[in-house]
């Protein structure tokens, strides 16, 4: 065969048995994958005994946060007859925090938590703090202990280590540590739509985090999650609780761009409205920039004399 020809042909690449050794190859380790070859191997999960259905693990609830949850009871009433007693003992009811003048921050906590509740009551502290409002003069902020055993002495410790904490003292008049007994304390959790349990495996409560705005009067307005809270939307949710009490022209206009969103207890913004507002100031500075461009024309600059 001529070299020209025999340079065409496509080289032949590894050993002649490479292709034969990769094919057994394979078969070999879908043989020791197959369920039939792992059924007969020593700790391998049993189908259908072992192992459960896609997903059931991720969306299992573990049974004792089964009646764990906390829901959005928009506008319901608080209880405001419910007597308990505060961080210095005395005999109070909870409406005696609601003037009819300032809105109400109020989170449900217990005060020998080991974790949670203290990163909720310092959330609260560190968005109070940065408010443009101050409290005891536009809003009051309540702590409910849903543990029956925490008593007024220990909630006075816990309101002490807080207002230390935070170099709040000068607010502490504003900031109210309240116990109870359980009966009254499931009342006021069940009216707010809180429900907790307790975990004898864990001895301690389980329970979700958060916090709630009501309005003057002890109407739940505003539901937030979590334990850090932003504290633009705490003054916008502040705003809108206090029915014109507080705030100004601009948490006004605030309020227009951005509202409540029940679903995901979050202030979004109104696309609709930003839009208007946009076109708005669009016009006013065209106009502006027309005025002032037909004044220069009937305003010509005066030349110097001679």
């Amino acid at each position: 065969m001529p070299k020209a020809q025999r340079s065409m042909r496509p080289a032949r690449l590894g050993h002649p048995h490479t292709g034969v050794l990769a094919w057994a190859l394979s078969i070999a380790l879908w043989g020791w994958s197959s369920p039939a070859y792992a059924q007969r191997q020593p700790g391998f999960p049993q189908p259908g005994v072992d192992m459960m259905e896609p997903g059931t693990v991720a969306t299992a609830r573990l049974p004792q946060l089964e009646n764990v949850t906390f829901r959005q009871r928009l506008d319901a009433q608080l209880p405001l007859d419910t007597p308990f007693k505060d961080e210095n003992g005395r005999d109070v009811t909870l409406g005696r925090y609601f003037d009819g003048q300032r809105p109400v921050i109020l989170a449900f906590v217990y005060y020998n938590c080991p974790m949670l509740c203290t990163q909720v009551m310092n959330g609260v502290s560190s968005a109070a703090k940065v408010l443009p409002f101050s409290a005891g003069k536009d809003f009051d902020v309540v702590f409910i202990s849903f543990d029956p055993r925490d008593k007024p002495e220990t909630a006075f410790a816990k309101k002490t280590a807080l207002m230390n904490y935070w170099s709040m003292q000068n607010q502490s008049g504003a900031w109210h540590f309240l116990t109870g007994e359980e009966p009254q304390i499931r009342q006021v959790t069940s009216a707010a739509g809180f429900f907790y349990m307790w975990d004898d495996k864990t001895q301690q409560f389980a329970h979700l985090s958060g916090l709630l705005v009501l309005t003057p009067d002890g109407r739940l307005s505003r539901y937030f999650y979590g334990i850090e809270y932003s504290p633009k939307e705490l003054r916008l949710a502040l705003v809108e609780s206090g029915q014109g009490h507080i705030g100004s022209l601009v948490d006004e206009l605030l309020l227009y761009c951005y509202h409540y969103d029940p679903a995901n207890g979050r202030y979004g913004a109104v696309v609709m409205n930003l839009v208007r507002i946009g076109g708005v100031l669009t016009v006013v500075l065209l106009g502006t920039f027309i005025g002032l461009m037909r004044w220069r024309e009937t305003h010509p600059p005066m030349e110097g004399h001679a």
